[in-house]
């Protein structure tokens, strides 16, 4: 929902990824749609959320302030603070 509201596109998610050894992978279709797959068993919940964060600015092909923006409006959204519309004004 953050993701939206902050003029992001929301990728699915899944879990584990196909890929064994990995934490997380990212699984672009041609229909533009994106999938993170993110392995959940044995982390630290911390670990898995900066993964679905991460997962959610590569999904959006960010970089510098923009992903700065997204990882700031996501972060504040799983702590429960805040406006989290900033992405799209700070854009």
């Amino acid at each position: 929902m953050a993701a939206r509201r902050g003029g992001l596109s929301a990728p699915t998610f899944r879990s584990p990824p196909r890929i064994l050894g990995r934490d997380r992978s990212l699984r672009r279709r041609p229909d533009g749609s994106v999938t993170i797959a993110v392995r959940l068993v044995g982390r630290p919940f911390v670990a898995v959320v900066a993964d679905m964060v991460d997962g959610i600015v590569a999904a959006n092909q960010l970089n510098g302030p923009e992903a700065d923006a997204a990882r700031r409006l996501l972060w504040t959204a799983v702590a429960g603070e805040g406006d989290s519309s900033e992405v799209g004004a700070a854009a």
